[in-house]
C-alpha cells in the first residue's frame, strides 16, 4: 500500500518549486493564484529570495505548503494514495492533496496559521531544540522536571529523536538535563516554541478560521499529528486541525500505524528528504523516496 507523506517547517530552500512553475501551465497557473491570495509574490521569495527571507515563519510555511500541494497536483493520475499523513504543516498539505478542502482555502488557513503563529513568537520569546540518543520517557521526565518555566515534548520524530519547546529559560535547562543524561541537545533556528502551550493565543486565532472552513471526506485516511490515527470523518479532522498548533507531532507512532496498516512504500510530496531519514529510523527495511516532478 502506497502512503503519501508531506513535510513541515523547515524543509524549504531557495529555489523550491521552481521547475513546477517552469514545466506546466496548470502550476504556474496555482502559483499565480498563490500569489493572489497571498498579497504578495511568494514565488519571488521561493524561487530567487534569501535563506533568511524562506526562513520567515509567514513565508515558509506557505512555501512549503504551496510546493507540496502542487507538486501532488502534477502528478496527476500518479498520486495514488492509499493513506496520507504530514509533519505539523504538512499535514494542511496531505488533507488539501487527498481532497478534504480546496486550494485556494487550504492555502487561506495555511497563511492565517503562519501569521498567528508569527504573533506569538514575537509576543513572547521561545525557543526549540531537538534531543538525539534519549528515549523519549527519559526527555519526557526531564521537562516535567523543570519548574517555573513551559517545556514540553513537541515533535516524536522517530526513535532516538524528540523534540523539545518551551520559553528559552525553560529549553535550556532541558538542555542541561539531557547532556547529564548522557543525550545530545541542538538547539534549533526557529522563531518561537511550536506545538506548545505558548501557542494558545495562536491556536484561538486560527480556530475561527477553521471552523469557517469547508472540509469534505478525502479520498483516503489522513492520519493526524494529534492522536497519529487515520480520520476520514470531516468533523473529526477539523477537531484534530483545532488542537495540532498545541499538541505534540506524534509522528513516530503516525509512521508505525501506517506500517500496521499495510503502508509498504512511502512517498514523501514536497521540499527535502527530512520525512525519508525518520520513517528509515523507524523501520530501516521499509522503502522510502522522493515523489519528485
Amino acid at each position: 500500500m502506497k502512503a503519501y507523506v508531506f513535510p513541515g517547517q523547515g524543509a524549504q530552500f531557495v529555489g523550491m518549486g521552481k521547475n513546477l512553475y517552469d514545466g506546466s501551465e496548470e502550476c504556474r497557473a496555482m502559483f499565480e493564484k498563490a500569489n493572489e491570495i497571498i498579497g504578495f509574490r511568494i514565488t519571488d521569495l521561493m524561487f530567487g529570495g534569501t535563506p533568511e527571507d524562506l526562513k520567515q515563519t509567514r513565508v515558509t510555511q506557505p512555501a512549503i505548503f504551496l510546493h507540496s500541494v502542487i507538486l501532488a497536483r502534477y502528478m496527476g493520475a500518479e498520486f495514488k494514495p492509499d493513506m496520507v499523513g504530514g509533519h505539523s504543516l504538512g499535514e494542511f498539505s496531505a488533507l488539501v492533496a487527498a481532497g478534504a478542502m480546496s486550494f485556494e482555502d487550504g492555502l487561506r488557513l495555511v497563511v492565517a496559521r503562519a501569521n498567528a503563529m508569527q504573533k506569538c513568537c514575537e509576543k513572547t520569546p521561545s525557543t526549540m531544540a531537538a534531543v538525539l540518543k534519549l528515549d523519549d520517557k527519559t526527555v519526557e521526565d526531564i521537562c516535567a522536571s523543570i519548574e517555573g518555566e513551559i517545556v514540553v515534548p513537541a515533535n516524536y520524530n522517530c526513535p532516538g529523536q524528540l523534540v523539545i519547546s518551551g520559553t528559552i529559560e525553560g529549553v535550556a535547562k532541558a538542555c542541561e538535563k539531557v547532556k547529564e543524561a548522557k543525550g545530545k541537545a541542538l538547539p534549533l533556528a526557529v522563531g518561537g516554541a511550536f506545538h506548545s502551550p505558548l501557542m494558545e493565543p495562536a491556536r484561538l486565532e486560527l480556530a475561527e478560521a477553521i471552523e469557517n472552513t469547508s472540509f469534505a471526506k478525502p479520498i483516503c485516511p489522513c492520519y493526524q499529528n494529534v492522536n497519529a490515527l487515520p480520520v476520514s470523518d470531516p468533523a473529526q479532522i477539523k477537531q484534530n486541525l483545532l488542537m495540532q498548533l498545541t499538541s505534540p507531532v506524534r509522528w513516530t507512532a503516525t509512521v508505525k500505524n501506517m506500517l500496521a496498516d499495510g503502508a509498504d512504500t512511502f512517498y514523501e510530496v514536497g521540499p527535502g528528504t527530512a520525512l525519508q531519514g525518520m520513517i528509515k529510523r523507524v523501520n530501516p527495511d521499509i522503502t522510502a523516496v522522493s515523489a519528485e516532478a
